[in-house]
């Protein structure tokens, strides 16, 4: 696949029962930049049953929109999403590819660049055109300590963006795109197929405003319910670093680090968090920190905002016992 047989940024809008999920609108934002760089048209692609509100993506900036619609893409069935978008890529030739980096994209876009044969590079922080018109992808790596700049020579161009990296392209309901709807491909024969989906407790602690995680300074598992209660008081929902989920103590639902969910919450309390840049790399970007931790050399305290050196044990049931006393007074 040459380069001149590939023009625009396409966007691949990810969706779950029909709701577009917000990576989505991150990627248009970002997939708009690129495309002025360019000179080049802005396009989003969704596979998903009847009533999306498709006029959403091309009120958060795209041109054009192809819509492969059929009530067999309410299910995440990677290997059906795959040969479906792997032939409208085929057909529409972006010379950029973008797939949110959420726990569907990232089981499908590998997927897809192998059947493309072109490159992938997973979990990007940030995307640049450079003097050639070439995408520049950047990622964390060797534990979030280095920046790797990385081109990709073949096209389609992919990358995985990160939640929460970029900003939501703004909503313009004047704007005006062309919508195309495509005809989905149901293979006969399904090499996989989804036959029960078993909800779990709805948990995504990428979309908490405030959460209070544990590291190793937690003894036993029934003490998370101490920091529960401090996030509760708080409007907000409990973390663990990646040590709390190896020792069985919680779900890895809740972990955050790189190899485990990526926060940015308005206050981000760590009690008994060393600061492992594997943890770090999930939660720096939080707006607020508060480390407490008995070790004043703590690598935590280098990018928190206050840090308390004491035993999260006193100082935890002392934060919660200010809360419900405002409380009783409100």
């Amino acid at each position: 696949m040459t380069e001149k047989a590939h023009k625009g940024v396409l966007v691949y809008a990810e969706h779950n029962k029909g709701i577009i999920h917000k990576v989505s609108y991150e990627l248009l934002g970002k997939g708009r930049e690129l495309a002025e760089k360019l000179g080049a048209p802005l396009y989003a692609i969704i596979l998903g049953p009847k009533d999306i509100d498709i006029k959403e993506l091309i009120y958060r900036g795209a041109d054009k929109v192809f819509y492969i619609e059929d009530d067999v893409f309410n299910k995440p069935e990677e290997m059906l999403y795959k040969i479906n978008l792997v032939e409208a890529i085929k057909d529409i030739k972006p010379e950029i590819c973008l797939i949110g980096a959420t726990t569907f994209g990232r089981s499908l876009a590998p997927r897809v660049a192998s059947a493309l044969g072109t490159g992938l590079t997973a979990d990007c922080t940030e995307l640049e055109i450079d003097d050639s018109d070439k995408l520049i992808q950047i990622r964390p790596a060797f534990s979030d300590n280095i920046l790797a700049h990385i081109h990709t020579v073949t096209y389609p161009q992919m990358a995985t963006i990160r939640y929460k990296e970029f900003f939501e392209a703004k909503r313009d309901i004047n704007r005006e795109g062309e919508i195309v709807k495509k005809q989905g491909i149901i293979p006969e024969t399904r090499l996989v197929e989804i036959l029960e989906e078993i909800k779990g407790d709805g948990i995504d602690i990428t979309e908490a405003e405030v959460v209070v995680a544990g590291g190793r300074g937690i003894k036993t598992p029934e003490d998370l319910k101490l920091l529960k209660e401090l996030a509760d008081l708080l409007g907000g929902m409990i973390g663990a670093s990646r040590d709390l989920v190896d020792q069985g103590y919680i779900s890895s639902d809740y972990q955050v680090g790189y190899s485990g969910h990526r926060v940015k919450p308005k206050l981000y309390i760590a009690c008994g968090i060393s600061g492992a840049p594997q943890h770090l790399a999930g939660m720096r970007d939080s707006e607020l920190i508060i480390a407490i931790n008995t070790d004043p050399s703590a690598p935590i305290f280098n990018i928190a905002d206050y840090g308390i050196v004491g035993d999260l044990y006193e100082v935890v049931p002392m934060f919660i016992e200010k809360l419900k006393r405002q409380e009783s007074i409100a």
